[in-house]
């Protein structure tokens, strides 16, 4: 209800943004809220259906146009596109312009199945992606049969290349630390004449990027970052350094010299189904008392 009212609201106020909307389409870690094989924090979820979050992905209008463009391409992809149908009243078309991808890990390329012959049969959907990306899907079953059938056609970008969307849209891509079993790993930097946003799902700690994320923080007007776990110790038997993820409490520490407008520019998203950020409207509100925010599924910024 929370996060539905929110985007009603917004929506209204909409002339106030100038010609780019930014609908969360979901706010979860890969894999989603409730999580398989998660049979204590996410029994609410299982039986209050309103508590489900689904996988980490963006909508990103241009209103001078009418297109839209997806940012990842989940598991929960048919649903997600059903979504941002009802969050528009059905006023793009039922396909985006382009589907962003950030790297090939389960919640953030596996949607791209839905526009394979044994679904939507789609043609030639663009995807954009960096040349690892690229070459992942192309080599790999069965996402070559994607391309091979032309479902999907690949726009490759180079790191740092300004990628015109549209004449008032602009993407920006650029590399960041993970685990890049497959392919690298992009945040975007997605830009219109108004304003800058920034897009980091998935990274590993800080201190492995040789940026400072306050000062990207600083140089844009809203900023989506990783905040799969609230703190150390969350994962039962799972050793930290093997998903390694800034603490949300880590990212707060980072901003505690900064000013709070700009800590009041990050909204954390890609939550794993242990984060209490999740459930716990006692800790979010604290979080905002200290002017960070948590993404809000069906938002529109």
């Amino acid at each position: 209800m929370r996060s539905f009212l929110l985007g009603v609201c917004l929506l209204c106020f909409v002339d106030l943004w100038g010609q780019t909307r930014v609908f969360v389409l979901g706010i979860a870690q890969d894999g989603g809220f409730p999580h398989i094989g998660c049979m204590a924090m996410c029994r609410q979820a299982y039986q209050e259906p309103e508590m489900k979050r689904f996988v980490v992905s963006l909508a990103v209008t241009d209103e001078k146009s009418g297109k839209w463009w997806l940012f990842e391409a989940t598991p929960d992809f048919r649903d997600q596109l059903h979504y941002f149908q009802e969050l528009t009243d059905g006023h793009y078309a039922y396909l985006p312009e382009g589907i962003v991808i950030t790297h090939a890990h389960m919640g953030h390329y596996t949607g791209l199945a839905h526009l394979g012959k044994e679904a939507l049969a789609a043609s030639g959907v663009p995807v954009y992606v960096l040349p690892k990306m690229a070459d992942f899907l192309r080599e790999n079953g069965p996402w070559s049969q994607l391309v091979q059938a032309g479902n999907i056609d690949l726009r490759v970008m180079a790191r740092h290349q300004v990628v015109p969307l549209s004449e008032s849209l602009r993407l920006v891509p650029f590399p960041v630390p993970h685990r890049d079993e497959y392919s690298e790993t992009a945040g975007f930097r997605i830009q219109d004449a108004a304003r800058t946003i920034l897009f980091i799902p998935d990274i590993d700690k800080w201190e492995r990027w040789d940026e400072d994320i306050v000062a990207w923080v600083e140089g844009v007007d809203l900023a989506f970052l990783d905040g799969s776990f609230f703190q150390d110790g969350e994962l039962p038997n799972r050793n930290a350094a093997d998903v390694p993820h800034p603490f949300v409490t880590e990212t707060i520490e980072r901003f505690s010299q900064a000013p709070a407008s700009i800590a009041n520019r990050v909204h954390f998203i890609h939550l794993n189904h242990t984060n209490p950020l999740l459930w716990d409207d006692d800790l979010i509100r604290e979080l905002e008392q200290r002017g960070f925010h948590v993404a809000v599924q069906g938002a529109i910024y």
